[in-house]
């Protein structure tokens, strides 16, 4: 089945992409999801120009993109959750709570699909997120999950 994609999907590739992929893939996850469409001329297109929009803006988002990450990695992020005996939290952390607290540090507004946390966070401590700002930008902050009192 040949799709063109809308998301950003791992593994398979960026918006724009025309993909060849399984057809209980595309039928069943892809095209629900919102993350694709069906390939046609005219969608291919689309595409085209969509591509073409895209490159002008990467050139100009790869020297934005090296100054959120200089911002994040001087950063401290500390995000307070409810604790039991032991450090465990009632819960972990999501994306979500981790944006957040970003932007409570004073940082940028950051897309919480973009966040790459190290597993679930369940415990007390500090951890190390990075995120994917650009193909070729990654940045990586410290988190600390500290308990409420």
């Amino acid at each position: 089945m040949k799709i063109i994609l809308t998301h950003d999907v791992p593994n398979l590739g960026t918006p724009g992409e025309i993909v060849e992929v399984k057809d209980g893939y595309g039928r069943n996850y892809l095209l629900p999801q919102g993350l694709a469409i069906g390939w046609t001329k005219g969608a291919e297109k689309q595409v085209v120009a969509i591509k073409r929009a895209r490159q002008a803006r990467e050139v100009r988002d790869l020297g934005h993109a090296n100054e959120i990450k200089a911002k994040l990695e001087g950063l401290k992020v500390t995000l307070t959750a409810r604790a039991g005996t032991g450090g465990r939290l009632f819960g972990s952390i999501t994306p979500t709570e981790v944006a957040e607290a970003v932007k409570l540090a004073g940082g940028p507004a950051l897309d919480k699909r973009r966040l790459e946390l190290p597993g679930h966070i369940k415990t007390l401590g500090g951890y190390q997120v990075a995120i994917k700002l650009h193909p070729d930008v990654t940045a990586k902050f410290n988190l600390n999950v500290v308990g409420s009192k």
